[in-house]
């Protein structure tokens, strides 16, 4: 095995640089080093390179949807053995917080402790490795007929599943997703999956509102042409019983309430940026029934859900993985993916 490798380091917003680093080691008994086949690109990796993060320490290696083959196991490891193809997410619950005890493991007070390319080097790299947390309760061989580049959706689609769940989507619900990027597309397919009477998808950019069609959105709304009104329009002027806001902007927030029904619920997934505001019709919620909920990461159970859902095909992944590029390309992948042209760009180290 080599003693470096080459891997994306992250600087300063606007500032990543390919370098010779050394080959991750185990920390601890119960790491593992595996050597990446896949990276995805992600929305929130295109916020770090653009404006940072307030959990990225640089300089740092990151990334954190991924896939490979195990390359060193630690001695604790039980499960797992050199040369499995495997994917992992990018964290784990502690299980003795307050969070985690109330089961909300996604909220989890250690979580930051060995966050995937956030507190510790992410996957833009030849190898990672893989905290024993992690490796202990998220990850899994990959099944045979699954690609390493579907399997490195299951943490974005483990967020999505968390999210679905507390939609809680029944048969006769007008479903309503705002923004077609990779989250939306796979909430899209999740709501089908639950037999959402009609899944409306609304986005800005014609070729995402496209791909949205090609997944299961039964109606598409471009957010320039009145995206309330039209959606009033289409469930007969009740209003939509589940909107899930997948873009995080204060104001597709707002427009996610205003489009909401009657006792229907408003899922904010879209994470906007912290001390903005929106406004909101107290008179609707109370007098309407109205269920405003937040929703964040996932969990061990999600993970699972999330890898199941992709071997079974009930999500289709590989459609939305619409560009391969090489390691030494991800600022070129990021730059792409901001012009909102492409879905998922598979990194191939």
């Amino acid at each position: 095995m080599e003693k470096t490798m080459k891997a994306i380091r992250f600087y300063e917003p606007g500032v990543i640089k390919l370098e010779d680093v050394d080959i991750p080691v185990l920390e601890h008994e119960g790491d593992v080093i595996v050597k990446t086949k896949a990276i995805l690109t992600c929305g929130t990796d295109l916020k770090v390179y653009k404006r940072g993060h307030p959990k990225v320490k640089p300089p740092l290696t990151f990334g954190h949807e991924f896939s490979g083959i195990i390359e060193v196991v630690g001695k604790n490891v039980r499960n797992f053995k050199r040369g499995m193809r495997v994917v992992a997410a990018n964290s784990a619950p502690c299980n003795e917080c307050y969070s985690c005890k109330k089961g909300k493991q996604n909220l989890c007070e250690e979580l930051d402790e060995t966050l995937i390319g956030f507190s510790v080097d992410g996957a833009y790299a030849e190898y990672i490795r893989i905290p024993e947390r992690i490796a202990r309760q998220n990850m899994y061989e990959i099944p045979d007929h699954v690609s390493f580049q579907e399997a490195a959706f299951t943490e974005p689609l483990a967020c999505v599943v968390n999210g679905n769940e507390i939609a809680d989507i029944n048969l006769t619900d007008n479903v309503v997703v705002i923004g077609a990027g990779p989250i939306g597309l796979l909430h899209i397919q999740l709501a089908r999956a639950r037999g959402a009477k009609n899944v409306i998808a609304i986005d800005l950019i014609e070729y995402r509102l496209q791909k949205a069609l090609e997944v299961g959105a039964h109606h598409v709304i471009n957010a320039k042409t009145d995206p309330v009104g039209k959606v009033k329009k289409i469930t007969d002027g009740r209003g939509a019983d589940i909107v899930i806001e997948c873009v995080g902007l204060p104001q597709t927030w707002e427009n996610a309430i205003a489009m909401t029904g009657k006792a229907g619920t408003t899922i904010l997934f879209g994470g906007a940026a912290p001390g903005t505001k929106i406004s909101v019709d107290t008179h609707r919620i109370h007098y309407e029934d109205l269920t405003i909920k937040g929703i964040f990461h996932h969990t061990p159970a999600c993970v699972k859900r999330a890898l199941d859902l992709i071997s079974s095909g009930i999500v289709k992944v590989k459609p939305l993985i619409t560009k391969e590029m090489p390691l030494n390309q991800v600022s070129d992948a990021l730059e792409l993916l901001q012009k909102g042209e492409n879905i998922k760009i598979a990194i191939i180290p």
